[in-house]
C-alpha cells in the first residue's frame, strides 16, 4: 500500500522555527542562575534581620517576665503598648506650644544637631589638617585638645549661657565643643599617616595647597576624617538630648524630662526608642557619605 501523495511533502518539510540547540541549553542555566541570586539575596536578607529580630524578642519577652506589677516601677512591655499606643502610632500631632508628637520633638532636636554639627565638621576638619600637616601646630595645640575632650558636655552648658544668654545658642555651642575633637583628632592622624612618597610626589608636581589637598591628602585621610565624623555625629546626638533636657522647650530631650516629671514612664521608654533610631540613622548616613566621597576620592 503506498502512502498518500501529500505524505512526501510532510516528511521533507523542516520545522519552520525550530529553536538552536545553545539557546535551549542556556535558557534553563540562566533560569537557575537567577534562582540562585535570589535565593542569595534572601538569606543575606534573613542572616541581618533575623538575628537581632530573635534577640529583641528573647529581651521583650525576659522584661515582661520579670517586671513586677507594683506602679512607679519600670513598666513591663504589655504596659507600655497599652499606655504609649497613641504615642507610638501618631507621632506627628501638634496640638500648639511643646504638646506636640514625636516626631516634632526629634525633628526640633535634629536641626539643632544639623547646624552645630555642620560647623564642628567644618572647623574640626581645618584644625586637623593644621595639626597633622605642621609639627609646630601639634605641639603647641594637641595638649590644650587632649585636655578640653575631657570635659562632659553637660560642664559646658552653664559656660555657654553665661556667655550666650540664650538657651537655643547655648545647645549649639554644646554640640559645637562636643563633637569637634574626634574630628580633629582622627584627621589629623589621617593626615600624618600619609605616605611620604605621596607627599614626594606633591612637590615633583608642584601642585597647588587646593590641588594637593584634593588630589592626595583628602582620598588618603578620608577613612580617617569620617571615622571622626561618625563619633562626632554620634556624641552631637548625645550632647543635644543632654541640653534640651535643661535647656527646655520642643526637643527630644525636654519630651523625655517633661515626661518624668508627669510620671509617664512608658512615653519615655517610647522616647528612648526613637533617640536610639534617630541616632543609628544619623550614623548610616554619615557612613554613606564616606562611600561616596571616598569613590569620588579614589576616582579622580
Amino acid at each position: 500500500m503506498s502512502l498518500p501523495a501529500y505524505s512526501e511533502d510532510v516528511i521533507e518539510t523542516p520545522p519552520a522555527a525550530a529553536p538552536k540547540v545553545a539557546e535551549v541549553l542556556a535558557l534553563p542555566k540562566a533560569k537557575g542562575r537567577g534562582g540562585a541570586q535570589l535565593v542569595a539575596a534572601l538569606r543575606h536578607v534573613a542572616g541581618a534581620i533575623l538575628p537581632p529580630a530573635v534577640t529583641l524578642l528573647v529581651i521583650l519577652l525576659l522584661w515582661q517576665g520579670l517586671s513586677g506589677s507594683e506602679p512607679g516601677g519600670l513598666p513591663a512591655p504589655a504596659t507600655i503598648w497599652l499606655e504609649s499606643k497613641e504615642l507610638i502610632f501618631n507621632p506627628f500631632f501638634d496640638r500648639g506650644g511643646v504638646d506636640k508628637g514625636l516626631f516634632w520633638h526629634a525633628l526640633t532636636s535634629l536641626q539643632r544637631v544639623a547646624i552645630g554639627f555642620g560647623f564642628s565638621a567644618v572647623v574640626g576638619v581645618a584644625l586637623g589638617v593644621l595639626v597633622g600637616s605642621s609639627r609646630f601646630a601639634h605641639s603647641a595645640l594637641d595638649p590644650i585638645f587632649q585636655v578640653l575632650r575631657t570635659v562632659p558636655p553637660l560642664a559646658w552648658l552653664p559656660i555657654s549661657l553665661a556667655a550666650l544668654h540664650e538657651a537655643n545658642p547655648s545647645a549649639l555651642f554644646v554640640i559645637f565643643i562636643t563633637a569637634i575633637w574626634p574630628i580633629v583628632i582622627n584627621t589629623a592622624v589621617g593626615v600624618r599617616n600619609i605616605p611620604q612618597d605621596y607627599r614626594n610626589v606633591g612637590r615633583v608636581l608642584r601642585l597647588s595647597p587646593p590641588e594637593y589637598f584634593l588630589t592626595i591628602l583628602l582620598p588618603a585621610a578620608t577613612p580617617y576624617i569620617f571615622t571622626g565624623l561618625r563619633i562626632g555625629v554620634g556624641m552631637s546626638w548625645l550632647a543635644i538630648v543632654a541640653s534640651e533636657m535643661l535647656l527646655g522647650g520642643v526637643g527630644v530631650g525636654f519630651f523625655i524630662w517633661d515626661q518624668y516629671n508627669a510620671s509617664r514612664i512608658s512615653d519615655i521608654v517610647v522616647a528612648l526608642v526613637w533617640v536610639g533610631l534617630v541616632g543609628y540613622g544619623l550614623d548610616r548616613l554619615v557612613t554613606l557619605a564616606g562611600r561616596i566621597v571616598s569613590r569620588g576620592a579614589s576616582a579622580s
